[in-house]
């Protein structure tokens, strides 16, 4: 009889902007959050709406070569999964631009959303829908569990 062997299933995020702009740098002490997605260890949810900032704050900071090359990347890895939302939630009323990452998770089923931004805290207080907002220290030890 043959051995069955089961897959493991990847944690699928939705990562804030500023998450992926201070990991970026592989001198940047988070720069383990882009290794990982590189090497495949997790899967990225992302909309036209969040590529669209990451591409205006990469630009920013790093300017436009590296915003380009990030960009192609994504549109490259095969754990980067491209969603369409068609609702928007509006969960958060004090700082509506997060909310394209809430309708992002929200459609693409994410197990979390990464993020150190205050504003996502008022998710705590819907019942519904549930999504989860982790910082960066939990999704290390998430990851870092998983893949054990």
């Amino acid at each position: 009889m043959a051995k069955r062997t089961f897959k493991k299933k990847k944690i699928k995020y939705v990562i804030d902007t500023n998450i992926f702009v201070i990991s970026l740098t592989s001198r940047s002490p988070y720069h383990y959050i882009f290794s990982e997605l590189i090497n495949g260890n997790f899967e990225l949810l992302v909309s036209n709406d969040i590529l669209l900032e990451y591409e205006e704050i990469i630009i920013t900071k790093y300017g436009k070569k590296t915003a380009d090359y990030f960009l192609a990347l994504l549109a490259e890895l095969p754990n980067v999964i491209f969603v369409t939302p068609f609702y928007n939630w509006n969960l958060i009323k004090s700082d509506p631009d997060d909310n394209k990452f809430i309708d992002c998770a929200i459609v693409g089923l994410a197990d979390f959303i990464v993020s150190e931004d205050k504003h996502f805290d008022s998710l705590k207080n819907i019942p519904f829908p549930i999504v989860r907002v982790i910082g960066i220290k939990n999704f290390i030890k998430l990851t870092n569990k998983h893949l054990s």
